[in-house]
C-alpha cells in the first residue's frame, strides 16, 4: 500500500454561508466520508487548516504574512489516504464533501526517502 496526500482547496465561500446546523451536518460528512475511505473504523487521519500563517522564503531571509484567504488556491487542509495506485486514490477522493461548495481535491503521493 503507498500513502496519498489530499490536499483541498477552495470552497470555503459556500461553506461560511451555512447556518451553524449545516455546517454541523455538513462536517458530519466529511467524518463519514474519512471513515469510508479508511481501512479501519477510525477516520483517516488529516486536519483543516488555519487561514493564518507566515510565508518562509530565502531561508528565512524573507517572511510575510500569509497565506491570503481571498486566494483560491489556499490549501484549506488535508488527509492522508492508503491506496495501491494513483487512480484507486483519485477514485476514493471522489465522494469528498469539498466537492459540494466547488473545491477541490488534489492528490499526490507520498514518497520513501
Amino acid at each position: 500500500m503507498k500513502q496519498f496526500l489530499y490536499l483541498f482547496r477552495g470552497g470555503d465561500e459556500g461553506y461560511a454561508q451555512l447556518s451553524p446546523e449545516e455546517m454541523q451536518n455538513h462536517m458530519a460528512k466529511w467524518n463519514e466520508w474519512m471513515i469510508q475511505i479508511s481501512k479501519t473504523d477510525e477516520p483517516v487521519p488529516g486536519l483543516p487548516l488555519n487561514n493564518e500563517g507566515k510565508v518562509v522564503e530565502k531561508g528565512g531571509e524573507i517572511i510575510t504574512d500569509g497565506p491570503y484567504p481571498e486566494g483560491k488556491e489556499i490549501v484549506g487542509g488535508y488527509v492522508i489516504v492508503e491506496a495501491n495506485t494513483l487512480d484507486e486514490a483519485v477514485e476514493l477522493s471522489k465522494g469528498c464533501p469539498i466537492f459540494d461548495f466547488g473545491g477541490i481535491v488534489e492528490v499526490r503521493e507520498a514518497v520513501d526517502m
